[in-house]
C-alpha cells in the first residue's frame, strides 16, 4: 500500500498557509472595515438581540463589536442586559485580555533586565525603573521585606527616559560586574547615590534599552515606576507609580515573616 503521509504532510500545511486568508475571507465588510482602521479582530461570540459578537484589539486595549442582523452595520461598546448587567465583558476577558496578559508577561520575561531577589522566590514582579526616578527608589525600598524574606524577585527592567544621564546610568547598572549588587548600592544610597552615567553606551545596551522603552510604551505606560504582577487568578496587573500599603500588598502578596 502506498504511503500517503507525505500528502498529508503537505496538505496539512497548505491548510495552515491559507488559514489567515480564510479567516479574513470569512469576517464580513462591515468588521473588516474596523480592521483597516487599525483594530485586531482576535475572536467571535455568540450575543443575544440577533447581533454577532467580535471581540478585537485596538491600541493595547480590547473591543467588543457587534455586528447587526442585516449585516451591513457595526455598533462599537458595552452591551448591557435589562437588569443592567455588563455582557460584555466576560468575552473580552476571554478572548483579549487573558491571551494578552500572557503575551505581555512572555516579552516580560524576554526583556532586559536585573534580579532583585532569590531565584527561587515564588512570586515574580516587574517594574520599569530609571536610576534617577524618586519613585521607583521609593518602591525598591517598599519591597525590602518581601525580598529580603525570600518571597518576591523584583525585575528591574531598566529604562532611561527622565533625564539626559538616565540611559547612561542605567547602561552602567547593566554592564557591572555584578548589576544586582550595583543596582542595591545605588538604590540603598537614594540621593546620595555616586552611580556615574557611561560616557560611551555599547550598541548591545542601547538596543536593549530602547527595546524596554519600546516594551514599556506598548504595555501601557509612560512613566516609572510601571509595575506588572500577576494577580491570585494568574492575570496580568499593572501598578502605576509607587504603591499605597493597601496595594503594596496586592502587588508582593503574603510575607512569610508575617506568618
Amino acid at each position: 500500500m502506498k504511503d500517503l503521509r507525505p500528502l498529508s504532510l503537505f496538505l496539512s500545511a497548505i491548510a495552515l498557509l491559507l488559514a489567515p486568508v480564510a479567516l479574513a475571507e470569512a469576517l464580513p465588510p462591515a468588521i473588516q472595515a474596523v480592521e483597516s482602521r487599525g483594530a485586531e479582530v482576535v475572536g467571535s461570540f455568540d450575543a443575544p438581540g440577533g447581533l454577532k459578537g467580535y471581540a478585537a484589539r485596538y491600541n493595547g486595549q480590547g473591543i467588543a463589536l457587534y455586528l447587526t442582523p442585516d449585516g451591513d452595520h457595526v455598533l462599537i461598546g458595552s452591551l448591557l442586559d435589562a437588569n443592567g448587567q455588563d455582557l460584555t465583558h466576560a468575552p473580552l476577558e476571554k478572548l483579549v485580555y487573558e491571551p494578552l496578559g500572557k503575551e505581555m508577561w512572555q516579552r516580560l520575561e524576554s526583556s532586559t533586565w536585573i534580579q532583585d531577589g532569590a531565584t527561587d522566590a515564588p512570586r515574580i514582579v516587574y517594574v520599569f525603573s530609571d536610576p534617577n526616578c524618586p519613585f521607583c527608589n521609593m518602591f525598591w525600598k517598599q519591597a525590602r521585606p518581601w525580598v529580603e524574606a525570600g518571597d518576591v524577585q523584583v525585575r528591574h527592567v531598566m529604562v532611561g527616559m527622565l533625564r539626559p544621564d538616565s540611559a547612561g546610568k542605567s547602561a552602567a547598572l547593566l554592564e557591572a560586574a555584578d548589576p544586582e549588587a550595583a543596582l542595591t548600592q545605588h538604590e540603598a544610597a537614594g540621593k546620595a547615590s555616586r552611580l556615574k552615567p557611561l560616557a560611551r553606551i555599547s550598541a548591545k545596551v542601547d538596543e536593549q534599552l530602547e527595546a524596554n522603552l519600546t516594551l514599556m510604551g506598548e504595555m501601557g505606560s509612560s512613566a516609572t515606576p510601571a509595575i506588572y504582577y500577576l494577580d491570585a487568578e494568574g492575570r496580568l496587573q499593572q501598578q502605576q507609580g509607587a504603591p499605597r500599603p493597601e496595594s503594596l500588598k496586592a502587588i508582593m502578596g503574603p510575607l512569610s515573616a508575617e506568618h
